[in-house]
């Protein structure tokens, strides 16, 4: 290995000294640039002693005149940084086996913010849907947070990145916490690997959310007079006893469209869509005004759509203590099991 950890390289192609922070494999090592961390090929670095040296001339050349009409333009710096949420980064580790060929055997997994936010965050890493790894943390704005390493064989154990985001400096107007999970597949991965190859890149990443989502809900305010609606003619219910005028939950809700609709052949997709998730919502609001404690949710298969937006639902709505699309007997993967906290 040319490098070891700790020394000083320069970046062959902008001409920036850093230093080496880590050996990924015999070809890549992590360097870190004025406190930016990222991966080169050590093919791209150099040591700094030959640019130093050649900086300082004995005799440093004659200049020439130049004519105000000669001189170029001053460009500036563009110094802004691109916000575009929040990451999960993979670093594939390599090593050349006795045939020549390069052979993944990790994968390193950063967390990279950037957004102009920090956030607190748990992380957990499951294998069929047992817990491997657990880490909290908080991670600042435009910062790259090493997690850990993950063998590349146990991608075949169908691996589960679950987060769950908090903001370190608390907004009124922002969700309390929102969650994000990556599932990996190997022949995806494999896929993936293949694509940063051809581009000559080090890294694969999958998006955990653009934007930090604002307060799905608006508190009421208190003291709310309820004379001049009795006085019009609305009937004031004791809420104390309101449970007693709802209309009874369900334990199970099943959303194919024909349950709810004789109709629905006339209707479109997203019709269709409309409909079975505001069935939904008003069955979840039932069963939460009735103190359930859980509830199931019969999406279907299909192409997922149903199920991908329940489950954006129930990431935001701090009654829902868990959920789970898991195999059931009854259901195989069309369902889902959702678990309530009062």
């Amino acid at each position: 290995m040319k490098f070891e950890v700790g020394d000083k390289v320069v970046v062959i192609q902008t001409n920036e000294e850093g230093e080496v922070i880590d050996i990924i494999n015999n070809k890549m090592v992590m360097i870190d640039v004025r406190g930016v961390k990222f991966p080169a090929y050590v093919d791209q670095l150099d040591f700094p002693y030959f640019k130093r040296f050649t900086e300082k001339k004995l005799f440093p050349p004659k200049k020439e005149k130049k004519f105000i009409d000669d001189l170029p333009r001053e460009k500036k710096k563009i110094t802004q940084r691109v916000v575009d949420g929040v990451w999960i980064t993979f670093i594939p580790v390599t090593v050349n086996d006795e045939f020549g060929d390069d052979i993944v055997t990790e994968l390193k997994v950063h967390l990279v913010n950037r957004t102009e936010q920090g956030y607190k965050f748990t992380y957990k890493l499951t294998y069929f849907g047992n817990a491997d790894f657990e880490l909290v943390n908080q991670i600042h704005a435009f910062e790259d947070f090493y997690l850990h390493d993950v063998p590349f064989e146990n991608l075949n154990d169908s691996p589960v990145f679950g987060f769950e985001f908090s903001l370190v400096t608390p907004d009124k107007h922002k969700a309390d916490y929102y969650e994000a999970t990556v599932k990996l597949k190997p022949k995806q991965v494999f896929n993936r690997i293949e694509e940063v190859r051809k581009k000559g890149e080090a890294t694969f990443s999958y998006k955990l959310f653009d934007e930090y989502p604002p307060r799905p809900y608006e508190d009421k305010p208190a003291g709310l007079d309820l004379s001049s609606l009795s006085k019009a003619g609305f009937k004031i219910y004791d809420a104390s006893k309101v449970r007693q005028n709802l209309e009874p939950a369900r334990q199970e809700l099943d959303l194919h469209i024909e349950k709810l609709t004789p109709a629905w052949e006339s209707m479109s997709n997203l019709e269709i869509l409309a409909l079975q998730l505001k069935t939904f919502e008003k069955y979840f609001d039932l069963a939460i005004a009735h103190h359930q404690p859980w509830l199931i949710v019969i999406h279907g298969v299909g192409s997922g759509k149903l199920r991908d937006e329940i489950h954006e639902v129930l990431r935001l709505r701090k009654e829902v203590k868990s959920f789970a699309n898991r195999y059931h007997p009854a259901y195989g993967y069309g369902a889902t099991e959702i678990y309530f906290q009062y």
